[in-house]
């Protein structure tokens, strides 16, 4: 066998790659810093930032990424240092993330929705202790008390009205004078305004891309509780690289990303800001997600990126008032964070005359790792091919170590540079998912012969039914089909004679009804007897993470508690 046949063995996904995809592209390792100082020189004049209609350009926003990281350096922050952004999506977000990178310290991503009780083991865990905030009473009281519970030792204010455009920087104060921290005096708080008061020269510092730490990213992982994902400039530089070659036709400094699901996500950090970067997009900034607000934005904004979550598509294809609304601005969208429903994708295309692509990966690979070409040659249920330097394999359920050949089931493992460099401070879990340079990601899944990734389900969403291997997604596809369905989520439930159940948790088209049995037989032909849901609840609403993911976790708490009777306590 020559090297190309053999290559092509191996590598299945080269004899189809895109033609205008190179998947042996160099990937430049520089730190992230780096990054976005390029797209300050190349695009400075063109809009960056807009928020809330104020918009500024690429030279003005790293004008304060600098006045910020000559500040952070003169309280002595620098490489071993740990810095908390606890911000939605607004320009100190940006500004923040920036800033400590160029200092060599690492970002720790906080969801602004977090508990108490979350908030104290992130901040113990990762050992941050500097916070960087809003002056909003829901953000700062939350991490005023734990001044004095963690390691936390100083907190930074951003005063939100600062980045509102005129008048609403003045009468935002005034109308909403409720909703605003009240700040003690102390040096344990300090102004956003009184850290950038200086020349903005920041000193230099060294940074090794392939080692240093740019990103704690906090995950459930493959297993147990929330570990802090270490992420390397060099992860998180080459994904975004990855991502931008896998989109040949971006236009640099004429893009416009909408930014509506949070930065503190990793697929929002990747995807829509460090690519924006890479590529001198503008972003429109959106802190939270209000689904009229969200169409009247791409009716005035007309952005042409739009990242987001499958239920994100859902609701827009389900709105009854989308044809009032204009959403031919949009070229591309690329779904993840969830399975992609087959119908979803196809009505949303539908309805925009955009493409919408569904792309694979998780924290540990900063997140991308595999994405559908956007030329259109879509597999149906498929998450795409492997992005450039990057080799997906699919392992034995069995060992964990055979390779299985395409048309296996098995466990969905990623090689490649956007691999992390581990779990922080966990030893025992990094090797447990780090074996012979592959991530095991604790996906079943599926290649083609063409090199296609389909992602079956979860390894520990798997349904067990009297010996049988039950894959919630299959059941799910399957619900979709129907018309009135808007939302659906399969879960196994314990059950004393099968060993667990199927239930599916239902959420219709608004004003519609749909009785039980003609659910039932509609779904005859398309699933087997055992794939059959056994229960099924219809719902108003269906519980949601803050990015929009449908919580199959939180309906088995929901499930759970049940069981045990009123007043049993949550899990945390």
């Amino acid at each position: 066998m020559d090297d190309a046949s053999a290559t092509g063995s191996r590598y299945p996904w080269l004899r189809h790659y895109p033609a205008d995809v190179d998947w042996h592209a160099a990937l430049p390792v520089q730190p992230l810093g780096a990054l976005f100082d390029e797209a300050v020189a190349r695009f400075g004049d063109r809009p960056f930032l807009d928020f809330m209609d104020r918009r500024t350009s690429y030279r003005e926003v790293g004008r304060q990424v600098d006045h910020l990281t000559c500040g952070l350096q003169r309280l002595g922050l620098g490489k071993g240092d740990h810095v908390g952004l606890f911000l939605p999506n607004t320009p100190y977000y940006v500004i923040a993330y920036y800033a400590v990178l160029k200092t060599g310290a690492t970002v720790v991503n906080f969801n602004p929705l977090y508990a108490e009780c979350e908030l104290v083991h992130q901040i113990d865990d990762s050992g941050t202790t500097i916070m960087i905030t809003l002056d909003l009473a829901a953000l700062y009281n939350k991490l005023a008390p734990l001044l004095e519970r963690t390691g936390l030792r100083r907190i930074v204010v951003c005063r939100l009205a600062d980045c509102l455009p005129f008048p609403k920087s003045i009468l935002f104060p005034l109308a909403r004078r409720a909703e605003l921290a009240t700040i003690p005096l102390d040096n344990r708080h300090l102004s956003f305004s009184s850290l950038t008061a200086n020349p903005g020269r920041p000193g230099p510092v060294a940074i090794d891309p392939d080692r240093d730490v740019a990103v704690l990213q906090y995950t459930g992982g493959t297993t147990g509780l929330p570990k802090g994902a270490m992420l390397t400039h060099a992860n998180l530089g080459a994904n975004a690289r990855q991502c931008l070659l896998c989109f040949p036709g971006a236009r640099p400094g004429r893009e416009r990303m909408l930014a509506m699901l949070p930065f503190f996500h990793v697929f929002a950090m990747t995807v829509a800001l460090n690519v924006s970067v890479a590529m001198g997009a503008e972003i429109v900034l959106v802190p939270r997600f209000e689904l009229e607000e969200l169409l009247g934005l791409i009716d005035t904004k007309r952005p042409t990126l739009f990242p987001a979550v499958p239920t994100i598509y859902a609701a827009i294809n389900a709105h009854p008032r989308r044809t009032e609304h204009d959403l031919s601005s949009i070229r591309f969208c690329l779904s993840g964070g969830a399975p992609l429903p087959l119908e979803v994708k196809r009505q949303f295309e539908r309805n925009t005359g955009c493409v919408l692509v569904e792309g694979y990966g998780l924290s540990e690979s900063s997140p991308v790792a595999t994405v559908n070409p956007l030329s259109g040659d879509y597999r149906d249920g498929s998450v795409g091919l492997p992005v450039p330097g990057t080799v997906i394999e699919i392992l034995s359920l069995d060992d964990d170590r055979t390779v299985l050949p395409p048309g296996r089931r098995g466990q969905i493992c990623v090689r490649g540079p956007q691999v992390m460099k581990g779990y922080w401070n966990r030893a025992d879990d990094t090797a447990f998912v780090l074996r012979d340079g592959r991530l095991l990601t604790g996906d079943i899944g599926i290649m083609d012969e063409d090199g296609y990734v389909f992602v079956v389900d979860r390894l520990k969403d798997l349904i067990l039914c009297g010996g049988y291997n039950v894959y919630p997604r299959t059941v799910e596809e399957a619900i979709y089909q129907h018309p009135l369905v808007e939302e659906v989520v399969a879960a196994g439930l314990p059950d004393p004679y099968r060993g667990q159940t199927v239930k599916a948790y239902i959420k219709l088209t608004d004003g519609s009804t749909l009785a039980t049995e003609d659910l039932l037989a509609f779904l005859k032909d398309k699933l087997s007897p055992i794939e059959m849901p056994k229960l099924i609840e219809f719902r108003d609403q269906l519980p949601k993470t803050l990015i929009g993911k449908l919580s199959r976790k939180d309906l088995l708490e929901e499930e759970r508690r049940r069981a045990d009777g009123p007043g049993a306590p949550a899990q945390p």
